[in-house]
């Protein structure tokens, strides 16, 4: 690491302004600061400082999401196989590499357009390549379905990265959760490739890896499924452990856990957000089950879907959330509520994870303003009764 040090310190100048290179200071400070902590501090006023910044956030971010991400190439292929009647004579290098070749793709393309993006617009305003999307880039593959063609990936990235970060300042000044908008986007304005009927069809061959499937095969996921009033053909450890259809990143339930042990662990999320939004969905879920008004049991809505992934990864993301600490348990209860009762009051989108966020994520400010509000109101009050 001296070496790639030295080496940094070396070309630094051609980087600096009036160097050959000045045109991408933007690119050597963002690599700089990727690999090594800054050693700069404030010149002016009062800071206080930690032993993390937030691109070693984002990387501890990325590292919790690999268990999810790794099943869920795994499941890919998984998923493939099992379609074309081929899944008793496939290893599971088989299966594991049909599910990399079909994600990879996804993967780069998100990284490529939006940081691609991140780029030019650091580049036209001179500032420092901002490191948010490092954790986006990777949340947006797995959010959506593995049909989903590469065009419209890049264009709901583009569309997100300039819509919902860049015009509204950039990272930490967003409003939306930035992969939600991306699903959003293309939910909305290509809803047939984010169709959960059509998930699992996957007729090209990937570097020699599957096999042909006949035109007519479609499979729902289980949310469509029980949307539609079928039943699930899936057993409770298939739902728990990932083996069903669904988003990359967003079937298994044990990989799932995994990440949020990383993030609790580390101190990254919070685990009142992530409390309020199991509260929120168990609570409202139980109501319906016991009205009658949904055919999944209570426990079926959280571990089906987007609802665990959304509640460990989105929910707690420290931009778009509440951010006072009793802001927290309520933001994170109304989304866990908002998203089952969208799944089961709007039978035309069975999942309601994304939405819910969404939503909440305009209130966050809202809620943290009535929080704060109202601690200096009880302040007040106990200084006014002391002075009595």
């Amino acid at each position: 690491m001296n070496e790639l040090k030295d080496y940094m310190d070396k070309i630094r100048p051609l980087f600096d302004k009036g160097g050959k290179l000045h045109a991408f200071r933007s690119l050597y400070d963002g690599m700089e600061t990727f690999l090594f902590v800054p050693n700069t501090t404030p010149k002016t006023g009062v800071h206080i400082h930690d032993a993390i910044d937030s691109k070693r956030i984002m990387s501890i971010v990325v590292i919790s999401l690999l268990p999810a991400l790794l099943f869920g190439m795994y499941n890919t292929g998984y998923q493939h196989y099992l379609a074309a009647g081929q899944l008793d004579g496939s290893s599971f290098l088989d299966l594991f590499l049909y599910g990399l070749f079909a994600v990879m793709p996804k993967i780069l393309v998100s990284y490529i357009v939006g940081l691609g993006i991140e780029f030019a617009w650091a580049q036209m305003k001179g500032e420092e390549i901002q490191e948010g999307y490092l954790v986006s880039g990777i949340l947006i593959p797995m959010i959506i379905p593995v049909t989903c063609p590469l065009w419209a990936l890049a264009v709901a990235v583009a569309f997100a990265v300039i819509f919902a970060k860049e015009i509204f300042g950039g990272t930490g000044m967003n409003i939306f959760n930035v992969a939600l908008v991306t699903r959003a986007f293309l939910f909305f304005s290509y809803p047939s490739v984010m169709s959960g009927d059509g998930v699992w069809i996957a007729r090209d061959y990937l570097l020699g890896f599957g096999y042909d499937l006949p035109d007519s095969f479609t499979q729902a996921t289980p949310l469509a499924m029980a949307a539609q009033g079928a039943d699930i053909p899936y057993s409770i450890s298939d739902m728990v452990l990932g083996f069903i259809p669904g988003s990359i990143g967003e079937t298994s339930v044990v990989a799932i856990a995994l990440g949020a042990v990383i993030l609790l662990w580390t101190g990254i999320a919070s685990w009142k957000t992530m409390a309020g939004v199991f509260a929120g969905g168990i609570l409202t879920a139980m109501v319906f089950s016991a009205t009658g008004s949904t055919p999944l049991a209570w426990y079926e809505h959280i571990i089906l879907g987007g609802f665990c992934f959304g509640a460990v990864f989105m929910a707690t993301d420290p931009v778009t959330s509440a951010r006072t600490e009793t802001g927290k348990y309520i933001f994170g209860f109304l989304v866990g509520a908002v998203a089952i009762v969208i799944r089961v009051m709007n039978p035309g989108y069975p999942e309601g994870m994304m939405l819910a966020i969404l939503l909440m994520n305009m209130f966050a400010p809202t809620i943290d303003y009535c929080v704060v509000s109202r601690n200096i109101s009880k302040r007040k009050k106990r200084l006014t009764e002391n002075k009595e």
